[in-house]
């Protein structure tokens, strides 16, 4: 019996699906530094716990001695990605999608080593390119190679528009990698056919085709649609400890074991014998914190991790409100302060649309107690607290009209 590759089992774990299915194994048994890849269109500021799936896998390539390539999709965001959609896509604005990419260069180094990630823009070389030298990588694929994706094929059935460059995502994207000469890719499931889009490339531009690895996607808060800023479901790596902390808390259960297996860097024994321990009885409220305090000791450190359970624990365990909570301040004008106005303006909703569904909803708190009209207005100077949610909250101090306008921390 031959021997697994060294790393076999670290880089293998958690994978969905290897293309070919013993690629990587030939690619490893050369015993050379391999170019991984893996690219991120650069469509929201903030990169979330959903990306660092990826980016944990890139890690491991690193740590074994691989190259490791981050892509920012700059020339792609601009596309923007039709995968799973049924209408097409808005592409981004050029200084939108330049502030973005610069954000995910800054942050992706919480994961990854600096000395050893290339960070590169396909803008590099799709910028550079002519209407000639797009038409002849066009000429490599067929419509009806591209129908065979699921998304457009299911848009083409139903008579719903595709637009002619939504097409030329996966053909660039499948270009990167000739570009890069990339040995493997990493993607979610719902990147496969862009993935092999570039080992169809690859050997059209007399390349060996490339290692396709696809991670699972990682699900949200809600336990069921994939994590996703244009849902509301994520755990940003950004967010301040307490609220990393508490949003990991919050998880199902359940869902704890599949945040283990995609994001821990426990080893598989330990994740088992905790799954024992859950089953014997123990209390998987205990598990998870734990979970809570490696990965919010991965992005912000350990005395910062410990600092969010102390705080968890007295604002739920003890029912005490958080420290350090953001204030801001208003003026009452003479028909009140509308309250989804206020929840928008201390970042408690996205807009008062928003604001009016979770008041609706029951799920925000006026100093404790649940509010029911999202038509309410705060006619009274004073301050009081707003909460939304489990874990946000935000003091708001109302002043007479005379007195000092808004602002916010």
């Amino acid at each position: 019996m031959v021997a697994d590759p060294p790393g076999w089992d670290l880089l293998t774990r958690g994978i969905a699906e290897m293309l070919p299915a013993e690629g990587l194994r030939e690619r490893l048994a050369l015993g050379q530094p391999l170019r991984i890849k893996a690219g991120f269109d650069p469509t929201a500021p903030d990169l979330h716990l959903g990306h660092t799936v990826l980016l944990n896998k890139m890690r491991q390539f690193q740590e074994l001695g691989h190259h490791v390539i981050f892509l920012i999709g700059d020339f792609t965001g601009r596309i923007g990605d039709p995968t799973g959609k049924n209408i097409t896509r808005k592409p981004l604005s050029e200084e939108d999608v330049r502030q973005n990419a610069q954000t995910y260069a800054e942050q992706v180094f919480r994961i990854l080593d600096p000395d050893r990630t290339e960070v590169v823009f396909n803008s590099q070389w799709m910028g550079a390119m002519g209407a000639a030298d797009l038409i002849q990588i066009a000429a490599h694929q067929t419509v009806a190679r591209m129908l065979e994706r699921d998304d457009f094929g299911k848009r083409y059935a139903a008579g719903q528009p595709i637009a002619i460059h939504e097409f030329l995502y996966p053909l660039i994207q499948g270009y990167d990698s000739v570009a890069l000469r990339a040995d493997v890719e990493l993607g979610g499931t719902d990147q496969t056919f862009n993935l092999l889009m570039g080992r169809q490339l690859q050997q059209a531009y007399g390349q060996r085709p490339q290692v396709v690895l696809t991670m699972p996607l990682l699900e949200g808060l809600d336990g069921v649609q994939k994590m996703s800023k244009s849902l509301g479901n994520t755990i940003g790596i950004q967010d301040v400890p307490e609220e990393m902390f508490g949003k990991l808390m919050s998880i199902s259960d359940e869902l704890m074991w599949r945040y283990y297996d995609l994001l821990s860097a426990c080893t598989t024994g330990w994740i088992q014998s905790r799954r024992a321990a859950v089953a014997g009885g123990a209390n998987p409220r205990d598990v998870k914190i734990e979970l809570a305090l490696e990965l919010v000791g991965r992005f912000h450190g350990a005395m910062a991790a410990q600092s969010a359970l102390e705080s968890f624990v007295r604002r739920f365990q003890q029912g005490l409100l958080p420290e350090n909570m953001p204030e801001f301040s208003f003026v009452l004008e003479s028909e009140g302060l509308w309250l989804p106005t206020a929840m928008k303006a201390a970042s408690l909703a996205g807009s008062t649309s928003e604001a009016m569904r979770l008041i609706r909803e029951g799920g925000v708190r006026l100093d404790g107690a649940k509010v029911a009209d999202p038509d309410l207005r705060l006619k009274d100077p004073g301050t009081l607290v707003i909460q939304v949610g489990k874990r946000r909250y935000a003091r708001l101090t109302l002043n007479a009209a005379a007195e000092q306008g808004l602002q916010g921390d």
